[in-house]
């Protein structure tokens, strides 16, 4: 069986599969997927997610590979990523209210959604947490002047470009930091009034250690305002669980060490934080923007390649293996589509949520 998978692998990494073919296979993987993370009964099923839950809660470190997120996603060559995304560089959902909005317009409108629900107004310390290549942070730091914005990354290469991209616009209210969520803390001088976080949770296990630092990094409570935390995910309608590196192409390829949460998992997780209300949108946002994305990378597909190629030499690879990341990145993308469109975006979707400090 090893084997077989292995040559289906191999013939995936040189683009050999037909879409079709390969859509259909999707699907048939995320229904065995739902069946697999069924127990049986809603009894079962709360019982296994309690015990998950504990689980976590027990973990050593808050995030177990962040040298794999570095390695399968945010150290790609930035110029072939940026050359799959829209023009904000938004590595995450993106918002389609009527479904015939461009990629820059649904890039754009999610982003200021999260002005809007995570109350944003010029002036503020806004700590964005998971910077990714700064499309909210840059995005943040136009449209509040006198705001003073922090992106926290574990890349260095996402720092330099957001540092150019800054310098080039003329923004100078933008500071990145390159730093691991496990070990990395502010010192006591620094506390923000509004910490935003997209996409970046996924990455995370111990959610109790992760809220209980996140929470000394807000501003304590004054009288006059109220310092909010507002995260942004993907998630499971009601069933948490891991990507284990052995579970499969995505788990060994995009997702080592990740998390796939469930709607409500931060429920559990208020110790340090109180929600105060979230959102849920439908997964069809998703496969929309990741089935723009796969348009944009192959009307950018030359040039794809090219720039991956010269990655991979400079990392001291065989370009062969340029060519095999691009193959990935179109199955990646096309996956995630067919996930998030599932029974019309029920099965997964996006989940935004809004703590207060305590």
């Amino acid at each position: 069986m090893n084997s077989i998978l292995q040559i289906g692998y191999d013939l995936l990494d040189r683009g050999l599969v037909p879409d079709f073919i390969l859509r259909g296979a999707i699907r048939l993987l995320l229904r065995q997927r739902l069946r697999e993370i069924n127990a049986g009964s809603m009894e079962a099923n709360h019982a296994a997610k309690m015990k998950w839950i504990e689980d976590v809660r027990s973990r050593g470190t808050i995030a177990d590979m962040p040298e794999k997120a570095n390695e399968q996603h945010y150290e790609v060559s930035t110029e072939f990523i940026l050359s799959t995304l829209g023009p904000y560089g938004k590595y995450s959902a993106c918002l389609y209210p009527t479904g015939r909005e461009t990629l820059a317009e649904a890039e754009e409108l999610m982003l200021e959604s999260y002005c809007t629900k995570a109350q944003l107004r010029d002036g503020l310390d806004i700590l964005d947490l998971g910077c990714g290549w700064g499309s909210l942070s840059l995005f943040l730091a136009k449209k509040y002047p006198n705001s003073r914005i922090t992106g926290l990354s574990n890349s260095s290469t996402q720092k330099q470009h957001i540092d150019a991209t800054a310098k080039m616009r003329g923004l100078n209210n933008v500071e990145i930091i390159t730093a691991d969520v496990n070990t990395f803390d502010f010192d006591n001088s620094k506390r923000f009034d509004r910490i935003l976080t997209i996409e970046m949770f996924e990455h995370m296990k111990n959610y109790q250690a992760l809220f209980k630092k996140v929470s000394t990094w807000l501003r304590p409570k004054s009288d006059k305002d109220e310092s909010l935390l507002f995260i942004h995910i993907f998630c499971h309608r009601t069933t948490p669980y891991h990507f284990v590196e052995d579970d499969g192409w995505m788990a060994k390829n995009f997702f080592s060490g990740g998390t796939m949460p469930s709607h409500d998992l931060f429920l559990y997780f208020q110790s340090d934080l109180t929600l105060v209300r979230s959102w849920y949108l439908p997964g069809t946002h998703y496969s929309r923007t990741c089935e723009d994305w796969l348009r944009t990378q192959d009307k950018n597909g030359k040039k794809g390649i090219k720039e991956l190629e010269k990655d991979a030499i400079d990392k001291g690879q065989p370009a062969i293996e340029g060519r095999k990341a691009y193959h990935r990145f179109r199955v990646f993308y096309m996956a995630c589509s067919e996930l998030f469109r599932m029974d019309g975006g029920d099965q997964w979707g996006v989940g935004h949520y809004l703590f207060k400090a305590k």
